[in-house]
Order: structure tokens, then C-alpha cells, then sequence
């Protein structure tokens, strides 16, 4: 009965996150005006939470490789939870963005939910379930933002988080019933440097990407913040390479099908957020300037709906032509149906229907690069790197949501004329058309990265399951078994 109900509880997991990540950007402007702050300020409520799941994802993917992904799990839902109890009580603006950043936390529950799908379930059930919760982070954050949304406007601004509480406090209870403890492993020491020196390059260089549309890309703060950002960046990859314990282990990205599965993953990130925030701001543009449609929140999130249900749907489909196929040929594909979506935007979007059908196909080609992406990476790595492994996957991706935010905002910003408050119309036509080039880059990255000759004795992971022949016990030896084992 606990493992029958195991996958629904962290797919649950993976809509908490959703619910976390949507209660952001849809409601900044009410945050700006109930709290009295600039729209620059008000946007820390969701700034702030990118930084803290960026900088917190990778040490929670190391720690829950070991024996303690139990509690790990645990005490991230307690922060959602307290950080979602302290953005809901209307005690000023620092105790909402202390409150958010708190729940940061939870961003990095979507790797160990998958590492615990892959160690607790047979090989037949663990394949979807880690599909379905890779897809489910997507989809729900286009289902989130009309839901947190109508909750906003009809309820007011703290109700939302009051929502994301109550989400936090079921997900706990689930929790705490359901989840397994994690596999008997050796517990290795954490990488404390590593974590320190990742933590500060990744917060500098979001904090940078976030902020250079009101410091100027050319200003003196912005560059030295990225400059040394990098900088540590690159300290951070020389010592990761040669700690024997690391945080992340860099030598698996050496693997052509796991650096793919990387490079998709800032990519699709950045274009999918890219569309998303154009979607948004056009929508939400007021009619007088000509092309935007001056629609409420609620109405926003309902355009989004079309680009959720359809990752669902390729969530299902992706893993079934993957088998039928290969991985690869499904990123390239899911690639190629992106395209066709910024394409489609640059080409009509004058009309509300259009926008749906948009969403809808960027829904499914960001859907089928999402499916099949944690395959590609559990396929290449060992049992007790999945959480360190799927966490770096996950921090590209957030990466890639502020990079795209970021694009959006500085073309847009380009084509504002001077003393004007909202852009002209082909500004929208500009960012698609940048978006497209993306998209064509990321075809030809898909099929030829992964075209790497590997030895026939290669060793690739096998779930614990299987090779023990019961669900979560732990195998003995590495957890690897030759290639022609799982053909």
C-alpha cells in the first residue's frame, strides 16, 4: 500500500514545487502596491526564491545520496512550510521575501524525489514515474499561475500564500506516511567548499541576471558582480575535479548523453521562460497600445493552461516513442516543436485564440525535452549520484528561467522608445524571432552531441530493484551492471 501510493505523493512533491514557483510572478504587481515598493523591489519575492533553490539544490541532492534523504526531504517541506505561514501574515514586505526565500527550499525536492522513485521502484514503474516527475514541475506551473492568481484576486495578496501553506503543510503529511527510507549507503562528508564556492557564483551571477535590465548592462557593478561570479565559478570546477568527495561530480558531464541532457536543460529553461514572459506582458499589455489585450491575472494564467495540459500529454507520449526510438531523437524532436511555437508567436499574435495555440505547442515540445531528460542523465550515472546528478541538472534549469526572463526583458527593452512605458509591438517579433535561433542551435547540439562512441562493457546504472529482485533494497557492490545487461 506505501508504494502504490509512493508515486502520487512525490509527483505531489512536484506540484508543491510548481505551486512555490507560480506564486511568484503573478502577483508582484499587488505585492508593489499593497506593501508600497517599486516594481524593481517587489520582484525580490521572486528573485529571491530562485537564488535560494539555486544555491540550496545542489548540497540537498548530495546530502540525499546518502542515508539521510529521509530527512532532508523532511526538513526542506518544514522550511515550505514556515516560510509560507511567514509570507502569508501581513507583517511588511521584509518578512514576505524572508518568508519566500524560505521557501527556495523547496525548489530542490524534484532530484530527490526522483533519486527516491528510482531506488524504491521496480525498473517498469521507476522509468515513468521519473518522466512523470520531471514534466510535472512544467506543468504546474502553468496550471499555478491562474490558480494562484484567481486566489489573489479574488481572496487578496496573502490568501495566495496562505494556499501555498496549506499545500506545504498536505505535502508534509504525505510525506511523512508514505516516503521510504533512503537506502543503506555510506554517508560521505560534505563538500563545504564546494558548496560555498557554487552557492556564491550561482547567487551572483542570478543576482546579475536579474538585476541588469535597472543597473545597465553596461554599469561597473554588473559586470565586476559577473566577472567575479565566474571567476568563482571557475575556482569551483578546479576543485570540484580534483576533492575526492565533490559536491557535484563533474567527471559524469564528461558523458556526451549526460552533457546533453545539461545543455538541454539551460536551453530549454531559457526558452521556455522566454515565451512564457512574453506571453505574460503581451497579454497583460493594455489595449490602447495597439496589440496588447489589457486581461486580468485570472485570465493571463488561463493562456497558460494550454501549455501545461499539453506537457502532460507529452509527459505520457515522450517516454513511449523514446523506447520505440531513442532519448536523443525525442530532445531533438521536442526541439523542433519549440521551434515551431516561437515561430508561430513571431507570426500571429494578434489574436487571444493564437495564444493558446502557441502555449499549447510549446507545451509539448518543452514537455517531451522534460520527459525524457532525467533518463538520459539516471541512464549514464551511478545509483549513488542520481540526486547530485538530476540537482545540477536542475540548477541549469533554473539558469536558464532567469536567463530567459532576463532576454525577454532586454529586447523588449530595446525596442521601448525613449520616455515610453511599454515597447512597440515588433519588440515581441524580435524576442520570438531570437528564441527560433535558439531553438535551430539546440537541434543540431541534440544530434550531434550524443553521437560519442562508447565501449560495449561501458557500465551503466541499474535500479537497486532490479538487481536485488526486490524494490528498494540496496544492491550489493557499486549499483552498475555491464551494458548488455539491460538491453
Amino acid at each position: 500500500m506505501r508504494q502504490r501510493a509512493l508515486v502520487p505523493v512525490l509527483v505531489f512533491l512536484g506540484m508543491l514545487v510548481a505551486v512555490i514557483s507560480s506564486l511568484g510572478a503573478p502577483l508582484v504587481p499587488t505585492i508593489a502596491a499593497q506593501d508600497h515598493v517599486s516594481p524593481s523591489d517587489a520582484q525580490w519575492s521572486l528573485t529571491v526564491t530562485l537564488l535560494v533553490g539555486a544555491v540550496a539544490t545542489p548540497v540537498m541532492g548530495r546530502l540525499g545520496d546518502g542515508p539521510r534523504r529521509r530527512q532532508v526531504i523532511m526538513g526542506a517541506l518544514v522550511a515550505v512550510l514556515a516560510g509560507s505561514a511567514l509570507a502569508a501574515l501581513p507583517l511588511g514586505f521584509g518578512c514576505l521575501v524572508a518568508g519566500r526565500a524560505l521557501q527556495g527550499l523547496g525548489l530542490g525536492l524534484t532530484p530527490l524525489a526522483i533519486a527516491t522513485a528510482r531506488d524504491a521502484l521496480p525498473m517498469h514503474r521507476s522509468r515513468p514515474a521519473v518522466a512523470l516527475l520531471s514534466v510535472t514541475t512544467v506543468a504546474g506551473v502553468g496550471l499555478g499561475y491562474p490558480i494562484t492568481g484567481l486566489i489573489a484576486q479574488s481572496f487578496g495578496l496573502y490568501a495566495g500564500f496562505w494556499f501555498g501553506a496549506a499545500v506545504s503543510a498536505a505535502a508534509l503529511v504525505a510525506a511523512a506516511l508514505v516516503l521510504p527510507p533512503a537506502p543503506r549507503r555510506p554517508a560521505s562528508p560534505l563538500d563545504v567548499p564546494g558548496a560555498l564556492l557554487l552557492g556564491a557564483a550561482l547567487a551572483g551571477l542570478l543576482l546579475a541576471l536579474s538585476e541588469a535590465e535597472l543597473w545597465g548592462w553596461a554599469s561597473v557593478r554588473l559586470l565586476v558582480l559577473a566577472g567575479v561570479s565566474l571567476l568563482l565559478l571557475g575556482v569551483w570546477t578546479v576543485h570540484e575535479l580534483r576533492t575526492a568527495h565533490p559536491l557535484v561530480d563533474l567527471r559524469l558531464t564528461r558523458d556526451r548523453t549526460v552533457l546533453t541532457a545539461n545543455a538541454t536543460a539551460l536551453v530549454a529553461g531559457a526558452g521556455m521562460y522566454l515565451l512564457m514572459t512574453l506571453m505574460t506582458r503581451l497579454v497583460q499589455t493594455p489595449k490602447d497600445t495597439g496589440y496588447g489585450f489589457g486581461a486580468s491575472v485570472v485570465v493571463t494564467g488561463l493562456v497558460l493552461l494550454p501549455f501545461s495540459a499539453a506537457s502532460a500529454v507529452a509527459g505520457r507520449v515522450a517516454p513511449l516513442l523514446a523506447r520505440r526510438t531513442s532519448s536523443t531523437l525525442i530532445l531533438s524532436a521536442g526541439c523542433a516543436v519549440s521551434l515551431v511555437a516561437a515561430l508561430a508567436f513571431a507570426v500571429g499574435h494578434g489574436q487571444l485564440w493564437q495564444l493558446f495555440v502557441v502555449m499549447g505547442i510549446s507545451g509539448f515540445g518543452v514537455g517531451c525535452l522534460f520527459a525524457v531528460m532525467p533518463g538520459l542523465i539516471t541512464g549514464a550515472v551511478p545509483v549513488h549520484e542520481t540526486g547530485s546528478a538530476m540537482s545540477f541538472n536542475q540548477v541549469l534549469r533554473y539558469a536558464g528561467y532567469s536567463t530567459g526572463s532576463v532576454l525577454s526583458a532586454a529586447v523588449l527593452q530595446a525596442h521601448t522608445a525613449a520616455g515610453a512605458s511599454v515597447p512597440g509591438g515588433d519588440g515581441y517579433r524580435a524576442a520570438a524571432l531570437l528564441s527560433c535561433g535558439v531553438w535551430a542551435a539546440m537541434i543540431l547540439v541534440t544530434l550531434v552531441l550524443p553521437r560519442g562512441r562508447r565501449s560495449r562493457t561501458e557500465a551503466v546504472p541499474v535500479p537497486d530493484a532490479v538487481l536485488s529482485g526486490t524494490a528498494g533494497s540496496e544492491a550489493v557492490g557499486s549499483g552498475t551492471a555491464p551494458r548488455e545487461a539491460v538491453r
